[in-house]
């Protein structure tokens, strides 16, 4: 018979980001609570989101992620651990978990007043002939890191990384994070992603700069592309739907699905993605069990509906508030946005709330502008270009969601954005507000004021711009008979320009309206480099009677697709 060997006030399956968070929390709320943590894993406490740039690295020990072990939790936290122990099983009526040791064999069980689930999230691998070779990895822990380094350091005898060939299967933010920092220690790097982009989260006309940039440090990207198998021999073999290739090592980061085998099992309502259903103090469908992070639902913040979003950061934020309601306090997680930043190389990513698709599945009558901007001032040392696309609701103004893009710096304006986001402020309330200014940190007129001003003048109808994607399936359109007009110097057109785009220059462009009169009642876009000199251009058409007349939002360097 298996025994209950001790009654615990709170027991938390799962370590980590969410199930650490929650006992710590706890603890801090009831300082005579009896409190476990069970965890499967070796490591209890570590910092998942850093493991690419240890194996790149940047963070050289990896005694530097792992947060706290069994003995200082214990110590600081008077929290009992145990790792390397799986619960097989929990009994909601009797209060109990049962509880097998994965070194002894030894079952157990043991009793809880209240019960938090962090079973987090597990990483997917397709059904693919060749998917459990040894060379063949998947990174959410850090034993996977370990497994990977070994096969980095075991191609030499010295311990020294030699050069090899990783391929990297998905485009997501690991998938990107571990390209970059394979690549920074000296292998080749190919990129294989079933989808048409890189960074599904963020649109494509923003995914393509990020890929166009890492194409430029050598990284092969197959997108499109279906890995269909890998082959075994002294090299793997990738086939895919595309190309074959050969490969040293292999690192599946196609995503992940929320861990809810336990929460299955015992019968707990399940919601989005198969992630257990909780309200917003983090209840499950049992008022005695709670549950946060990569395994359980939230809210979106600006739809308003159930989504799943593995991120470490909502799994802090939702454990807190799960802690503070489990112990009488009761709390309400608002919901998040899902906000990201991604480095790639020198270039940089950010995102927050929705993206176009979404809004557009949502039905929320959207509008979207595309806005380059420095940094800081122009003529400060530094400075550099982001590019900010904004998404709004046509009728209100109110932001629905950004990305930003570019070498300089993108978290800054990305979390000001998600201020607005959580006030359901409109681009009218951000186009004046007074954001810090000095040469050295921002541009006299904040990037997101400059993007809040075009925005406004695309809702009150001053400007009718598009943006790359539409412009494109616009001018490959057969019905497509109007003029891309480009008005840069021609020393800056020869450089590159869209395909089928005719020359003159902003300063001749009265003297040679006989040129294009043809198109007077025609689609005319105008082009410059990042839309400003396009823009007055824009205007005088206008006034010139060209009605039809657009901008190209971005201009030519912001243009993700080919020049020429």
């Amino acid at each position: 018979m298996v025994r209950i060997m001790e009654h615990y006030d709170l027991v938390v399956i799962g370590g980590v980001a969410a199930g650490t968070k929650a006992a710590a929390k706890t603890r801090r709320e009831k300082r005579d609570w009896k409190i476990i943590v069970i965890t499967q894993d070796h490591d209890v406490s570590y910092a998942g989101c850093g493991l690419p740039y240890y194996l790149g690295g940047v963070i050289t020990t990896r005694d530097q992620l792992v947060v706290k072990t069994p003995e200082s939790h214990k110590e600081f936290s008077n929290l009992d651990i145990m790792v390397r122990h799986e619960v097989t099983d929990i009994d909601r009526s009797a209060h109990t978990v049962s509880i097998k040791d994965m070194i002894s064999g030894q079952e157990f069980q043991l009793g809880y007043g209240k019960l938090f689930l962090a079973t987090g999230a597990e990483a997917i691998v397709p059904p693919i002939s060749g998917a459990d070779l040894d060379r063949v990895h998947t990174l959410r822990s850090v034993r996977d890191a370990d497994s990977i380094m070994a096969a980095i350091l075991d191609r030499t005898q010295t311990g020294t990384p030699v050069c090899g060939h990783a391929t990297i299967i998905g485009a997501g933010f690991i998938g990107i994070e571990m390209a970059e920092n394979m690549k920074d220690i000296g292998w080749d790097v190919t990129i294989v992603e079933m989808l048409p982009q890189i960074l599904p989260p963020f649109d494509m006309d923003m995914a393509l700069h990020v890929e166009k940039h890492m194409v430029s440090k050598g990284v092969k990207i197959l997108t499109g592309h279906q890995v269909k198998s890998i082959g075994n021999g002294p090299q793997l073999t990738i086939e895919t739907t595309g190309e074959n290739f050969p490969t040293d090592l292999v690192i599946m980061s196609i995503g992940v699905r929320p861990n809810n085998v336990l929460a299955k099992k015992i019968g707990l309502e399940l919601g989005i993605r198969g992630a257990i259903k909780v309200d917003q103090q983090g209840r499950t469908s049992d008022p005695d069990i709670f549950s946060a992070g990569d395994c359980a639902t939230t809210v979106g913040t600006v739809s308003g509906s159930e989504t799943w979003i593995p991120m470490g950061s909502t799994a802090n934020k939702q454990a807190r508030i799960s802690a503070l309601t489990l112990t009488g306090d009761e709390s309400s997680f608002p919901g998040a946005l899902g906000t990201i930043a991604v480095k790639a190389f020198e270039m940089s990513a950010a995102k927050t709330g929705l993206n176009e698709r979404e809004a557009n599945n949502l039905c929320l009558n959207s509008i979207t502008v595309m806005v380059p901007a420095n940094d800081r001032a122009h003529y400060y040392p530094g400075s550099k270009k982001i590019c900010i696309k904004l998404i709004a609701e046509k009728t209100t103004g109110r932001l629905l969601g950004a990305q930003i893009i570019g070498l300089g710096v993108v978290d800054k304006p990305i979390d000001a954005i998600v201020v607005a986001l959580v006030m359901k402020a409109t681009v009218h309330d951000l186009a004046n507000m007074d954001f810090a200014y000095a040469p050295p940190f921002s541009t006299a007129i904040n990037p997101i004021n400059l993007a809040c001003h075009v925005m406004i003048n695309k809702l009150s109808g001053r400007l009718d711009g598009l943006g790359p994607t539409d412009t494109k399936e616009m001018i490959e359109s057969p019905d497509w008979d109007g003029l891309l007009l480009d008005i840069r110097m021609e020393p800056e057109f020869i450089l590159g320009t869209i395909p089928g785009a005719v020359n003159i220059p902003l300063a001749e462009l009265e003297s040679r309206l006989a040129e294009i009169e043809q198109y007077k009642d025609k689609d005319i876009i105008v082009i410059c480099n990042h839309g400003k000199d396009a823009y007055e251009g824009y205007l005088r058409l206008k006034h010139w009677g060209f009605t039809r007349t657009k901008l190209l939002e971005g201009g030519a360097k912001y243009w993700p697709y080919k020049l020429e």
